[in-house]
């Protein structure tokens, strides 16, 4: 990618962020009725346990934008995804844990993940449409802002789809979405490895939507969950 293009990317990363979380906020409405123990497409992670994740991120981006440092704690568990990459996104690993909230191995306390999910989205766009510091400390290394909500937005809606998927009902990341996002994908991303962020990518079929590569660019296959 040329740099003018990369700018113009970043430049517009908050917006792409907010579109990120509108698509991801209209998966989490599937959620209900759904079981905890529901399949994703993270091979080792159920629904239970990826709301768990997706709370964590949330929170640690959340936090990048307000004070302009992500403490790296004790990381959580990582799996392996779908094809045996972490699902671990940029601020993944962070301090920020679930201990004393719902218990998420219940109907209830994933209804209650849901819930605490949608309000860590508003307070997410609230931060960084206040505007964060040019650069961002990820522990001790300095990473652009920018850069840091773009791979918010990647990450963010990802696992969205993610979600749709766990709830049978997969909902396609909408075309301009999703070819934004191939862009992030394709500078943060190392050829086919994924950098441990994703699983490797996958062959794109033929004539495939923006959303089927960029899912295949993460190492998802758009037909559904895994098997």
């Amino acid at each position: 990618m040329s740099l003018a293009p990369r700018e113009e990317l970043l430049t517009g990363a908050p917006a792409l962020l907010e579109r990120a979380v509108g698509y991801t906020r209209g998966c989490l409405a599937l959620v209900g009725g759904v079981p905890p123990h529901a399949a994703t497409p993270c091979a080792s992670w159920d629904l239970a346990a990826l709301l768990r994740h997706m709370d964590d991120s949330l929170a640690a981006f959340t936090e990048a934008a307000e004070l302009g440092y992500v403490h790296l704690g004790q990381p959580s568990p990582s799996p392996a995804d779908a094809g045996g990459g972490s699902t671990g996104g940029t601020a993944g690993g962070t301090a920020h844990g679930t201990a004393g909230g719902p218990v998420h191995g219940t109907a209830s306390g994933t209804a209650a993940s849901v819930a605490a999910l949608k309000g860590r989205a508003c307070a997410l766009l609230a931060a960084w449409a206040a505007g964060a510091a040019p650069a961002v400390l990820v522990g001790s290394a300095p990473i652009r802002s920018d850069l840091l909500a773009a791979a918010g937005s990647l990450e963010i809606a990802v696992h969205g789809w993610d979600v749709s998927v766990a709830c049978g009902a997969p909902r396609p990341i909408p075309d301009p979405l999703a070819r934004a996002l191939i862009e992030v994908a394709d500078l943060l991303l190392d050829g086919r490895t994924g950098e441990g962020r994703f699983a490797p990518a996958l062959d794109v079929p033929p004539g495939a939507d923006a959303s089927t590569r960029l899912l295949a660019r993460v190492g998802r296959a758009a037909a559904g969950p895994r098997t």
